[in-house]
């Protein structure tokens, strides 16, 4: 899609959330794994806008930092230009403090930057209907099932749009209205521009509402028109912990009726955390109290049975995770078996069928194909080759107290159980290592290793000998 030239997008991020009873700047708590304000700026990229200005005020310096680092991961190729709005005073101050960006394009869409749960869908429904109908103003309405706290659309005899009465103006008979405004809105640039200069102090703080600006542009002869959505929950912004909370668990029902639809069997909805970005393949089935978090993607007939713990991991095709599986920053293949209470630490590779089994313990390492490191292991800052078998209780040890080593081991080496290798240590192909041995130095292809000291029985003089 080529970008709109004369399209630009607003996101207004400068309020300090107070009821959030955070230090956290409000746009960046985050929704199932990503910041509000990454889901407005995806949001508004969709529809591929010259610019995207966000104004930015309560802990200005964290949010941009936060924009500009995560802008390449969030998928934002529009250029986004900040705005600091140094006095708080209102919506229209804050589109106010944008007005050198704004100025420069014939077309302004506002967002909010406190309401994750909008679909860019019906933004280009907005546009499109400002469009068609040569508006110089439209706002976003929706109904909502208790309108407390919302500024109420009045519409004349006509149903056309009359004004925007918020809470704090409104009468008994307004309050009654259901219709309540988005907080979305498309300018023309240039009544926008003008309507601001017209405004003046509103309510018990003096503010500058920007839903005045409509009015305003009524009255210069210019059609200001209602767009209606269904779906009201796509307008709930969020100003506390509660509404956080409102908002993930609708996010997290999207995401898993969007896997579901693709084939995926999610045994209990309610009880399964998903990241909105995650990606999984049909016919895999998910058990209850699963977390799939971050970037992750799980393959295709996988099965992921309760308890178990994803993040920013990569699952292939046919793999079971048994219950209480913990996985990191790790990359698995195809037909592996891990768990029960098996942990995968950062940048450790599962090659297609190996097996991690239970209380074991990957670290940075690489399990080679059909390789079994099957009870209570710890596996770091290893090359492990094909079809070796662990045996329980073996342990690398990878750290002299300041620096890491690696442990090489080849393929088909046998290792029997409480087995030590103290690393820089290399075993190689088809070795096998006795039992409670400590390896401390290299062990040739196709040889034994055994490290221990041999088994000497006395007698115990301190115990009393029956008669």
């Amino acid at each position: 899609m080529v970008a709109k030239k004369d399209l630009c997008i607003l996101i207004l991020a400068a309020g300090k959330g107070t009821r959030m009873k955070s230090d956290l700047p409000k746009p960046l708590h985050s929704v199932c794994g990503f910041p509000i304000l990454s889901y407005i700026l995806k949001a508004a990229q969709v529809l591929q806008p010259a610019a995207i200005g966000v104004v930015v005020g309560h802990g200005a310096p964290t949010v941009m930092e936060h924009v500009k680092a995560g802008m390449s991961s969030w998928g934002i190729k529009s250029p986004v230009v900040f705005a600091e709005q140094t006095d708080l005073s209102g919506s229209g101050s804050a589109v106010k403090a944008a007005m050198p960006l704004l100025q420069r394009f014939k077309t302004i869409l506002i967002l909010n930057g406190d309401t994750p749960l909008l679909l860019p869908e019906t933004l280009t429904r907005l546009l499109k209907e400002f469009e068609a109908k040569k508006a110089g103003a439209a706002v976003l309405s929706v109904c909502v099932p208790d309108p407390h706290g919302y500024g109420r659309i009045i519409r004349d005899a006509k149903g056309d749009f009359d004004s925007i009465v918020e809470e704090a103006d409104a009468d008994d008979t307004t309050k009654q209205i259901r219709e309540i405004n988005s907080g979305m809105y498309v300018f023309n640039s240039n009544s926008l521009q003008q309507a601001l200069t017209q405004l003046t102090p509103q309510g018990p703080k003096n503010e500058f509402y920007l839903t005045d600006t409509l009015a305003l542009i009524k009255q210069m002869q210019e059609p200001v028109c209602v767009v209606s959505s269904d779906d009201y929950q796509q307008a709930l912004g969020i100003n506390s912990k509660a509404q956080l909370a409102e908002a993930q668990h609708v996010m997290r029902m999207r995401t898993a009726q969007r896997l579901m639809d693709e084939g995926v069997t999610i045994l209990h909805p309610e009880q399964t955390y998903i990241d909105a970005d995650v990606q999984i393949g049909a016919d895999t089935v998910i058990h209850p109290n699963c977390y799939i978090l971050g970037h992750s993607v799980i393959g295709k007939n996988c099965e992921l049975e309760g308890d178990v713990y994803i993040k920013d991991s990569v699952i292939a095709d046919n793999v079971t995770l048994k219950m209480g599986t913990y996985i990191e920053e790790s990359t698995v293949e195809t037909a592996c078996q891990i768990g029960p209470y098996a942990h995968l630490r950062p940048k450790s590779v599962l090659k297609k069928g190996a097996k991690v089994g239970n209380f074991s313990e990957i670290k940075k390492s690489e399990i080679g194909e059909g390789s079994k490191v099957n009870h209570l292991s710890y596996i770091g800052d290893t090359q492990m080759g094909a079809g070796v078998n662990v045996g329980a209780g073996t342990i690398t040890c990878n750290y002299d107290g300041k620096n890491k080593h690696q442990t090489i081991i080849e393929d088909h080496v046998f290792i029997g159980s409480n087995v030590n290798f103290v690393a820089p240590v290399t075993v190689h192909a088809y070795a096998k290592i006795g039992a409670g041995s400590t390896i401390t130095k290299e062990l040739p292809a196709g040889s034994l290793g055994i490290a221990r000291s041999r088994q000497v029985v006395l007698e115990n003089k301190g115990v009393k000998k029956d008669d």
